[in-house]
């Protein structure tokens, strides 16, 4: 479980003082009836967007939805993901990291990676650690590969070089041999999964990226080379391969 003070600092530092004060009189309150506040939060609560720190990218009314979950008992929380609307099942979501007993609700988890949703996606797979925390390898991998095949962006998933592994590097060569063979490139920043893995038919795909026309495929094979050969020289070095595709914003 995360702690949740940077919660509340930052609520305190953006809240208005009627925002503060209505938040205050909700958390004196229990179960359902403090369940019920979480689904009026956006009648009184701003989404001011909140610019820095942790939770960048995220809006007041979602942190402040976040706080009033971490109050609330395992049965009251369960019964808001089951009843939840999109914005709702965001901010239920967003709130796994901070939850109690996070690891209760590893299948609701696993069902937002599986969310026909985009803004409910994409609250679990960029920059929630619940996944890197929770996730067994078949989880974190389809999160992974689901981003890949979407073309979403993979550098906001917390945890993502970290928790590479071999079935994944794999699945990541069948996925680019298809591609190639459709005519399709596959995101120059996906290949930072290779390095640690690399075998005959990953060092083959390397040297066609080599090869590509396109001067990220060529850079990302020159940093899976450089990776191999001298572990942990690229940290920091595949962000210049950042693939420019937005996420979801709610």
């Amino acid at each position: 479980m995360k702690t949740n003070i940077n919660i509340i600092e930052t609520i305190a530092a953006l809240a208005s003082e009627a925002e503060s004060n209505w938040l205050v009189e909700q958390k004196t309150l229990t179960g359902k009836a403090l369940a019920l506040s979480f689904v009026k939060v956006p009648r009184f609560i701003s989404k001011i967007n909140i610019e820095s720190g942790e939770f960048s990218g995220w809006t007041l009314d979602q942190l402040v939805r976040v706080d009033i979950v971490t109050q609330l008992d395992e049965a009251n929380v369960t019964a808001l993901f089951e009843t939840a609307e999109m914005q709702e099942a965001v901010a239920l979501t967003r709130s796994l990291p901070y939850l109690p007993n996070p690891s209760s609700f590893l299948l609701r988890a696993t069902d937002a990676v599986r969310s026909n949703m985009g803004p409910v996606f994409d609250a679990i797979a960029f920059g929630n650690t619940y996944p890197k925390d929770y996730f067994n390898e078949a989880a974190w991998n389809q999160l992974v590969l689901k981003c890949i095949f979407n073309d979403k962006a993979i550098h906001q998933i917390i945890g993502l070089d970290e928790r590479a592994n071999q079935a994944l590097a794999d699945t990541l060569s069948d996925f680019a041999h298809e591609r190639w063979s459709a005519g399709r490139r596959v995101p120059s920043q996906v290949w930072r999964l290779v390095p640690r893995f690399i075998n005959e038919s990953l060092r083959s795909d390397i040297e066609k990226l080599a090869l590509s026309k396109n001067p990220r495929d060529v850079v990302a094979a020159s940093l899976v080379k450089q990776e191999v050969q001298n572990p942990g020289s690229t940290h920091g070095l595949w962000q210049e391969l950042e693939e420019p595709e937005p996420i979801y914003i709610v």
